[in-house]
């Protein structure tokens, strides 16, 4: 593409500008900046999109019972158990039982510590999820007012 045809389409960057390489006068490759095209906007907003759906849908789990606080931490973060493993430095298989509410509840202070450390929050935050659907944005702070606590459903599931 030439250089004076670097798409300049505003959405998604919010006036922030990335880098596009395209062909000068001379035919050389140089480095030229553009607020985005219509295109990856479109698809970067489809993404976002499943990822909100997905993050409620974590949320609705969480408020049910079948899914700890973790899963939320892990939903915004865009992780899977296998990268937080990794992270962790601990097996897929502890990252399982601690996406359940009662092993969630049992697990120790330094485990906690080093969760809350991988996702750069308290360890009080790492009990804290929304009170309602994800409508938010993924840069809303936890704020006490607009949280709440984690309560684990007691009864027995089969």
């Amino acid at each position: 593409m030439k250089k004076q045809d670097v798409p300049q389409d505003h959405d998604m960057n919010e006036g922030v500008k990335e880098i596009a390489y395209a062909v000068d006068r001379d035919g050389r490759y140089v480095k030229v900046q553009s607020l985005g095209w219509e295109a990856k906007n479109a698809a970067n907003a489809q993404a976002w999109e499943q990822i909100e759906a997905g993050v409620a849908e974590v949320i609705q789990k969480i408020a049910s019972g079948a899914r700890s606080p973790l899963a939320y931490h892990m939903a915004v973060n865009l992780m899977d158990p296998g990268l937080l493993a990794s992270y962790a430095g601990i097996s897929r298989w502890r990252v399982g039982r601690h996406l359940k509410p009662g092993g969630f509840d049992k697990m120790k202070p330094e485990m906690r510590r080093r969760y809350a450390d991988i996702f750069g929050i308290s360890t009080e935050q790492l009990g804290l999820v929304p009170e309602s659907d994800f409508k938010s944005g993924f840069d809303s702070e936890l704020k006490s007012e607009h949280k709440s606590g984690y309560e684990p459903n007691r009864e027995k599931r089969r």
